[in-house]
């Protein structure tokens, strides 16, 4: 799998270091993988401008990643322990992600045993695999940033690449988040449903019948954070829901009354 380099037009500069950055990479042996803009130009042929690079490691790779990059000179910083971290030359910088952090889903062993290997600024490197790919896009559903597009061009050309019943158990918590991806789907392209397997329609849509028929929980809940978090902050903070974690504000002040 190979993709035009230049296709994707950074500045020459920026170009630079991401070539420079990837080879660095390769040579130091710590596992990594391309995803982002350049995983979705690899499987869909879909180019577009970037602004960096976005490379997934496991958790435990991370520090090691940016102390490889300290020691070489660059600045590097955990931006959010909890997901990222990231390597700058000046205004160039790449991504150190370890972590889907809204949904808990951390990078593991798994993700690179199905990984495809592709050029990328005439560096061979391991790209995130479909399924994978996707469980890093379904929960970014943000005012300013919606990646509901890539999951469905990735469903469209990957379709037979996708495990299907591993997607499936990575958000067994989170289940209507990928029944909203596969509706989306099925809306965007009505002469394609064909991609996604018909069992999987009839398992997420039995939950919901089944889940429609018991009553509601006793917390009031708002998981819009896992999407957005600042979209959502006024259920929180304001309207006495609970976030994903905790008692919200009207449920701990009845309890404790």
């Amino acid at each position: 799998m190979t993709r035009d380099p230049h296709a994707f037009d950074p500045p020459p500069e920026a170009r630079q270091f991401y070539t420079d950055s990837l080879r660095e990479l390769v040579s130091s042996g710590i596992p990594f993988m391309l995803s982002g803009t350049y995983a979705l130009g690899c499987y869909t042929g879909i180019v577009r401008p970037t602004k960096d690079l976005d490379v997934f490691c496991k958790a435990g790779d991370a520090p090691r990643i940016l102390a490889h990059f300290r020691q070489l000179g660059h600045e590097v910083e955990f931006e959010d322990e909890r997901w990222i971290g990231k390597v700058w030359q000046g205004d160039n910088f790449f991504d150190v992600i370890y972590n889907i952090s809204s949904a808990s889903l951390p990078v593991t062993e798994e993700w690179f045993r199905s990984a495809a290997h592709a050029e990328v600024y005439g560096v061979t490197v391991r790209i995130t695999p479909p399924t994978e790919f996707i469980l890093s896009k379904i929960y970014i559903q943000d005012r300013y940033r919606y990646d509901g597009a890539d999951v469905a061009h990735m469903i469209l050309k990957q379709h037979e690449a996708i495990d299907w019943q591993k997607l499936l158990d990575a958000v067994e918590l989170h289940w209507e988040v990928l029944l909203i991806h596969l509706l989306n789907f099925r809306f965007i392209y009505p002469t394609e449903r064909h991609c996604i397997p018909l069992w999987l329609f009839e398992e997420l849509l039995g939950r919901l019948q089944t889940r429609a028929e018991l009553p509601v929980p006793n917390i009031r809940v708002c998981r819009g954070r896992l999407l957005s978090p600042r979209d959502y902050l006024v259920d929180i903070t304001d309207w006495g829901f609970a976030d994903v974690v905790g008692k919200g504000l009207e449920e701990s002040h009845e309890r404790n009354k």
